[in-house]
Order: C-alpha cells, then structure tokens, then sequence
C-alpha cells in the first residue's frame, strides 16, 4: 500500500486537516504501507512559505512521520516542488487534447458570474494566449468505487461541467497535477474529504482518456466534514479553526487527539497517534460520525 498526504498550501491549516492526515496515517500503518507528504504548490499564486512552514508544524505537533517527500520547508522548495514537473504535466494536457476534447476558453470568473461559457463552440485556437482549456465532461455518470461508501455516480455535466485542465494564466490546473502525480508515484490509497467525491470522478474521467489503469486501481475513501459553528465547511481559506491558532492558544497535542477520539466515535479518548493505532483495532473507521460533527 502506498497512501500519501497531500495538502494545498494554500493556507493555514485547519482541524478538517488534522482528521484527514491522522486517518491516512491510521490506515497506511495498520497496512504495514508507504506513506508519502506530497505538497501541492502548483498554484504559485496562492503558495506561500508561512503555509508550507505550518504544514510541517502541524505534522510534528501531531507526531505524524512519513516515509517519502521532504522533511522541511527548505527540502521542499529545492527537491520537491511540483515547479520542476511543469513539463510532465504539459505532457499530460497534450495527451489529453489529443484526444479531441478539450476546447480554449477565454471566460473570466468574473465572467462566469454573469454569464455562461459558449466557448465550446467558438472553436478558439487551443494556443491562444490568455486562455484556459478545458475538457469536455462526458454525458454518462462516472463511477467512483468508495471502498467504505460503496458505489457512488458522479455526474460531471452537473457537477463540474467543462472543468479547467490548464489556466488561462498557463498553470495546469490541480485536476492535472494531481492525477499526474498520483500516477507517476505509484498511489494506491487516497482519502479525501465528501467535497472532493467530484474531484475523484473528474480524475478518473481523464485517466480514461490518457488509457491510464493504475488509476481506477486505487482505493478511494471519501470521509466526512467537520463544520464551524455556523454549519458552514471548515476552509482554509476562511481561516476556520486554525490549527495555527489552537497552537498558539495552548491547545495541546494531546488535546487534540481527545478530539479526533470524538469524531471518530472511539470508547476512550486517546491522548497520541500511537496510543489511536492501538485503539482503532483492525481499521481506523471504528464507527460513523458523531452528528454533531457533520
């Protein structure tokens, strides 16, 4: 088994986090499996080295350890960085147009907010400059295989119509980078929030088209989401419940696996990664959520 944490950088990190990287960890050590810290920094507009930084804080202050990616924010940038892989992925959406499907589009999000994209039918020459492209998304549900959810039919026309493989801004989109990576380092288990379920299917649609099979191989778990207060979804963008913060409240590790403990449903608190290892039997899923935290 190869699992792999792979946070966004793009910022502060947040108690969601917290419970998805301690699940990974839970599962890919019960299986005696390899686990990877892949940051995904291809977004350079939105990458930035305090949010790097707090993504090794918050593995160590949750004694989290891993067996292949950098070790430091400095290893990152010089050995790890997805920048250096620009061209692997500028294969991939070559690949990809090759295929036919995929069309320039010259929308704005600021335009999308007022109108709808036509530009499929504009036949915009694909080398364009200022322009995005996108794939055309398949009339027929994807099927995402979930090993604890079951089978789940995804429709991308609905859910993520045309979505961006390349930015108009020249930087592949995450849908890409991901799938590439993913791909490329041998991943054979992905857990992810319920809100990236869309993300998984739209992958899987482009392995289709690249004539990928390792992909589809993979063990997909979409687990739920921890809310705020106000039942909105926990964000990184929005700040919510900073794990950066709680550290600089007091908040202590042990305290914070008390809380994982909740959310997971366990009969006693635990007070590390270690001692949930133990608690969690045979897999780290003991039962569903608490309803309070969904």
């Amino acid at each position: 088994m190869r699992g792999r944490i792979a946070p966004t950088p793009s910022g502060y990190l947040h108690l969601g986090n917290a419970l998805n990287f301690a699940l990974t960890w839970l599962w890919v050590r019960k299986a005696g499996g390899s686990l990877r810290l892949r940051i995904d920094d291809s977004d350079t507009t939105r990458s930035k080295p305090e949010y790097i930084s707090d993504i090794f804080e918050t593995l160590n202050w949750m004694g989290l350890d891993w067996d292949e990616g950098p070790k430091t924010p400095d290893e990152q940038e010089r050995q790890y960085s997805q920048a250096p892989r620009a061209m692997r992925y500028s294969e991939v959406i070559q690949q990809l147009t090759g295929t036919g499907k995929v069309y320039a589009c010259e929308c704005s999000r600021k335009d999308l907010l007022l109108r709808s994209c036509n530009c499929r039918e504009k036949n915009i020459e694909l080398k364009r400059p200022d322009t995005a492209l996108r794939i055309i998304t398949p009339l027929q549900p994807v099927i995402v295989e979930d090993v604890k959810n079951g089978v789940r039919e995804i429709n991308l026309t609905e859910e993520m119509k045309d979505f961006v493989i390349r930015r108009r801004d020249g930087i592949p989109a995450y849908q890409v980078c991901s799938l590439t990576d993913d791909i490329d380092f041998g991943t054979t288990l992905i857990l992810r929030g319920i809100d990236l379920l869309s993300s998984t299917a739209a992958q899987l649609y482009l392995a289709s088209l690249l004539g990928d099979k390792t992909f589809p191989a993979i063990s997909f778990y979409h687990h739920p989401l921890l809310h705020d207060i106000e039942g909105k979804k926990l964000s990184k963008s929005a700040g919510s419940l900073s794990l950066k913060t709680m550290r600089a409240q007091g908040v202590t590790s042990p305290e914070l696996y008390s809380s994982i403990s909740n959310m997971l449903g366990l009969k006693y608190p635990c007070s590390s990664i270690a001692e949930m290892l133990n608690e969690t039997g045979s897999s780290p899923f003991v039962s569903d959520f608490p309803d309070g935290w969904l």
